[in-house]
This record gives C-alpha cells, structure tokens and sequence, in this order.
C-alpha cells in the first residue's frame, strides 16, 4: 500500500484531448467512435425531427383546402418555413450533441473556456444556416415532400379529377398564392428581415438569429409566386423584342458553327452536378457544423488574407459607400454561395489536402453504401404484392435516412476535431486564417 498521502484531483468526464497529432486518414475511425458515443441521443434528436416534419406536412396537406383558399395557403407557406426552421433546429442538436465528445471540446474546457448552451448556438447559427440553405437550394427537397404528400394523402380527388377531366387544386399548394397577397407578405416579411438583421447586429433580444432566419426563409416562400408572375411577365415582353429575338438567333448559329461546342457543354453538364454533390454539399454542411463548433467565417478578408488580393479588399472598404453597395448587389449571391464555403476549404487545408479528400471520399462512399444495403435489404424481403410496400417502404427509408443523417454528422465532426486538434498541437489556431 502506498505511503503517499496526496489528494488526487476526480478525472472530470469526457474525452481526453488527443495528445498525438492525429492522421487525416483516420478520419472514418473517429467518424464511427463519435457516432457510438453519441449514438442514443443522435437517434433520438433524429426521430423527433421525424416526428415534428411528418406533423407538420400532415397539418399542411389538411389546412389547404376549404373556404378562404388565400388565407389557407399563406398557412401552407408558414408550415413550410416551420419544416425549415424544424430541420435547422435538428441539424445544430445533432451537431451539439457531438461538440461534447470532441477532443477540441476538451481542450477548450481544460483552456476555461465555458460551454455555450444549445439554445444560444442556434441562435448564432439560425442566419448562417438560413443563408447556405437557401443558396444551395436545400429547401427544394422540402417542398417536394409537401407536395408529395399533398398527392398521397388526396389520392382519390386527384384520380377522380383527372380520370373526368376537371382541375383539381390538390398538389397546387404552394403555387396557387395569389401574386397580389404573395406580393403582400413579401413586403411584411422584409420588414421583419430589416428588423431582425438590426436586432442581430446590435446584440439585442432574445433569439433575433432565429427571427433572423424565419423572416429569411418566409420572405423567400411567401415571394415566390409574386416573383415568377413577375419573371414571367417580363420573360414574355422580353421574347417580343427583336433584339433579343436577334441575339437568341445568332447564339444558336454559333453553337452549330462550333463543333467542339456540344461535346464541351455535354461534359461539363455530367461533371457539375457530380462535383457538387461530391465537394459542394459536404463543405456547405462543414460550414454549419463549423459554427456550431465555434470556427467560421463568411469574410472576403478572412479568405483573402495573406494573399495579394487582400489590397483589393482594402481599396474596396476605402472606397464610396455607393461602389461598395454595387459590388455586394453584384457579387451577393455569389458570395452567399461560395465564399463560405471557400473559408471552411481553407481551414480544412491548414490540416493539409488528405483531410479534404477524405472527408469528400467518405461522404460520397456512405451515400453509395447505404444505397446498395438499402436495395438489397428490400430484395431480400420481398412482397407478394407491389402495393405492399405503402407499409413496407416507410420504415426503411426511415432506418435508410437514420444511417446516412447521423454518420454523416458524425463525418463532419471527426473532419472538424481532426483539423482543430491538428492546428492546436502545431500551436496554431484554426480560425486564424
């Protein structure tokens, strides 16, 4: 028995902070050790996102129809801005719930850093998060489902009335908004755009980032119908013009006249949406799991720094106000889309190219793989009847999108803890960028 008498410090819990500079390549590992250490309430955070997605396109497939059409479907237009802000809520619990079992998580605690509740990172994230959704055209899928239940739960009046001939406003929820009321709540909703920004910038109130990102996505649902009518009118006069009408002409002689045209074109048609899908989305969702995680940036100068551009950057700031508004007319929406992206590329390079690869590697093999388990776990059950999988399909897709969502959250988090530490124990730090 040991003579000391010294009183031992109790081991508080959580994950030690890595000692040894960890290796890009053990990035799946350490995707699946997070993923089993927070498994329990990652399930959980994800069938209560289910849950409330499933209620919500419910409510708006029944609140559609009836007496005061316009009135209903402004409600259609909130419950999908609420299946939004429900799948963003979703997306930043998972990703809290594995900022705990990170080694960059320990690190900071053993540095005094005090953890940031959940409640207060969503509201950090909600703007972020509201902008990227929004510019990567995530909410597509959304509306897609709405519509898609729309279809399924009014079977019999869309059969009947395309089996006599009639229209029939089941599937038309959210394009029948009058543009005159759509117009309306587009110009409330940039109110409340104005007013959540200044709130935000200034610190003041309670959740102004959620308010944020609710008056973001409802601007862009509510106008959406007051735009196209819009778009289309002009498209129209525009096609009159003889100008217009010249140029389209002499566009398509060129196209003919080149023949290395086409093939140039109908390549890199087949490798965009690869590229996107494979680079684009895994460094879209790094950059929201970077801000819940505490590492981000969406500046031109954060970006730029150390680089010959920054000078640009600094006569751009120096000049008139009214230069600076045009270039963010011009350049906003490319700028929505790709800088954050580029800064979170940029900090996952500070850990070298292998990471980068393999977070892209590891995120288009788990979509492939899940796939094919899926099509072979439906092979291997089989029906008797094809109108059996109605019941049958549901809780597959379920365990399908389970898998996928939460080791692909587990993915973005290891790329994270693995970049972090990395620049911590070089003594560097990963927002210094």
């Amino acid at each position: 028995m040991s003579g000391s008498t010294a009183v031992t410090a109790p081991r508080q819990s959580g994950p030690e902070p890595a000692q040894r500079m960890p290796s890009p390549y053990s990035l799946p590992l350490h995707a699946l050790r997070l993923a089993g250490k927070c498994a329990l309430p990652l399930i959980l955070w994800f069938a209560a996102g289910e849950a409330v997605r499933y209620a919500l396109m419910y409510a708006a497939t029944e609140v559609a129809y009836g007496e005061w059409r316009q009135v209903r479907l402004v409600i259609v237009m909130s419950l999908l801005t609420v299946i939004v802000l429900a799948a963003m809520t979703v997306t930043t619990g998972m990703l809290y719930t594995l900022r705990a079992a990170l080694w960059e998580t320990r690190a900071r605690a053993g540095e005094g850093v005090a953890d940031e509740r959940f409640f207060r990172a969503l509201d950090r994230v909600a703007p972020t998060f509201a902008v990227l959704y929004l510019a990567w055209g995530f909410q597509n899928e959304d509306a897609r489902e709405v519509i898609q239940m729309d279809y399924f739960h009014n079977f019999q009046d869309a059969f009947d009335g395309s089996l006599f001939g009639e229209q029939t406003p089941v599937g038309r929820g959210l394009i029948d908004l009058d543009w005159r009321v759509s117009l309306g709540a587009m110009a409330v909703m940039f109110g409340l755009k104005l007013l959540f920004a200044k709130l935000v910038e200034q610190g003041k109130g309670k959740f102004p980032g959620f308010g944020a990102a609710f008056s973001e996505f409802a601007f862009v649902f509510y106008g959406l119908n007051a735009t196209v009518a819009f778009a289309n009118a002009r498209s129209d006069w525009m096609e009159q013009r003889t100008v217009v009408a010249g140029t389209e002409d002499v566009w398509n002689q060129t196209q003919k006249s080149l023949p290395a045209w086409k093939a140039v074109t109908d390549a890199f048609g087949d490798v965009w949406p690869v590229f996107l899908d494979a680079v684009a989305v895994p460094l879209a969702w790094l950059t929201v799991a970077m801000l819940v995680f505490g590492s981000y940036s969406d500046a031109t100068r954060t970006l730029l720094k150390g680089t010959r551009l920054e000078k640009g950057v600094d006569r751009l700031e120096s000049s008139h106000d009214l230069t600076q508004k045009t270039f963010d007319q011009v350049t906003g929406g490319f700028r929505d889309r790709w800088l954050p992206l580029a800064n979170s590329l940029r900090m996952i390079f500070k850990s070298g190219a292998p990471l980068f690869g393999m977070l892209c590697l590891c995120y288009v093999s788990l979509a492939v793989a899940v796939q094919y388990a899926d099509r072979g776990l439906r092979t291997l059950i089989g029906t008797q009847a094809e109108w059996l999988w109605v019941y049958q399909g549901p809780p597959l897709t379920f365990l399908h999108q389970l898998v996928v969502t939460v080791l692909s959250m587990a993915l973005l988090a290891a790329t994270y803890d693995i970049a972090a530490t990395r620049a911590r124990l070089r003594g560097e730090s990963l927002n210094d960028v």
